[in-house]
């Protein structure tokens, strides 16, 4: 497998005018032209029971969100384990992702994190090759200072013309994604789980005039107010995101009542795998005929995780009858 780092691509901004002064600013759509706009779940990352990466469930789990009719598709995030991840594990994943989404409905979001900038811009420049639509980046592991933060995120925006997706977590302001909006060319979206999100789409949108697009994380526990709110998409778990497509596609077509319906049965799951973590998300999947095992690599109390997501209790007999109770009673509205 090629492993070799490539150049970066001429970059075809649009000029326009911010804050007096000229910056070189990507339009909303840029990218292959897929819309980064609805439900993108962060994708599980399946392993085997001898705790290998399992490519071809990777795949597989792209092709059941596609065909459950989801917009699109992340990986690997916090809820992904990414941290828990190989450099070539990372690599071969977005490869086969890259080759298998081309033909997909869902747009391809690489994330590309790692534990300094320089293994960032290797993970974006990647992800260009590989084809993704865009890439997504946690900041800078620790308590980093804002100019840090602002630092690490152009770095990463500037390897590639990907529109970057920054994921707002701990400390970050709505006055350094402002910033950072203004400073990083690329930068056109945020998923934002620092503070409360719904009070700070206002200012977001506000101070950029429209142009920063919101997304949400934790399970999109508060999708009907998002939408009313005007957010751009939610990244909550793949497990049943069919269920919170169809309540997005209907709001869009103006069936209100139709979409607060079926999202009173994904906050049902919601409830439940909150409870149990990311084991509870696999254990879905391969109830759904997705994944083989719902074997995770998860360490209790592990900072890197995502405390939306939570790593939960085990996931008990009890609480996998529970499960399966819930999936039987959804199954009608399952799209894939």
């Amino acid at each position: 497998m090629n492993r070799a780092l490539f150049a970066p691509t001429r970059r075809n901004f649009l000029l326009t005018a911010s804050g007096g002064a000229l910056a070189l600013r990507l339009p909303a759509n840029a990218g292959t032209g897929k819309p980064l706009r609805g439900i993108f779940p962060i994708a599980q990352t399946p392993f085997t029971e001898s705790d290998k990466l399992d490519i071809d469930v990777l795949v597989e789990q792209l092709r059941f969100i596609h065909r459950g009719g989801v917009h699109g598709f992340v990986w690997p995030q916090l809820a992904s384990e990414w941290s828990m991840l190989s450099e070539d594990e990372r690599m071969s994943g977005a490869e086969a992702l890259g080759r298998a989404s081309k033909k997909l409905r869902p747009a391809l979001v690489l994330g590309v994190q790692g534990p300094n900038a320089e293994a960032a811009v290797r993970y974006a420049k990647l992800a260009k090759k590989v084809g993704a639509d865009a890439i997504i980046s946690l900041p800078p592991a620790g308590d980093k200072d804002v100019k840090e933060v602002v630092a690490y995120y152009k770095e990463v925006g500037a390897a590639t013309d990907l529109p970057l997706f920054a994921q707002a977590v701990g400390k970050m302001s709505v006055d350094t994604m402002v910033e950072m909006y203004k400073e990083i060319p690329t930068f056109r979206y945020v998923k934002d789980e620092a503070g409360q999100p719904l009070f700070r789409i206002g200012p977001l949108m506000e101070k950029t005039s429209g142009q920063l697009k919101v997304f949400t994380g934790g399970h999109g526990k508060t999708l009907i107010d998002e939408m009313k709110r005007g957010f751009s998409g939610t990244m909550p778990a793949a497990s049943f995101a069919d269920l919170y497509a169809s309540a997005w596609d209907a709001w869009e077509q103006g069936k209100h009542k139709e979409a607060m319906e079926m999202f009173g049965r994904v906050s049902m799951l919601i409830t439940e795998v909150s409870v149990y973590g990311i084991e509870s998300l696999k254990y879905i999947l391969q109830l759904r005929g997705v994944f083989k095992t719902y074997h995770t690599r998860e360490k209790r109390n592990n900072a890197q995780s995502d405390p939306s997501i939570g790593l939960g209790n085990r996931l008990d007999e009890r609480g996998k009858q529970v499960l399966r109770d819930m999936m039987d009673y959804v199954k009608p509205w399952l799209k894939a």
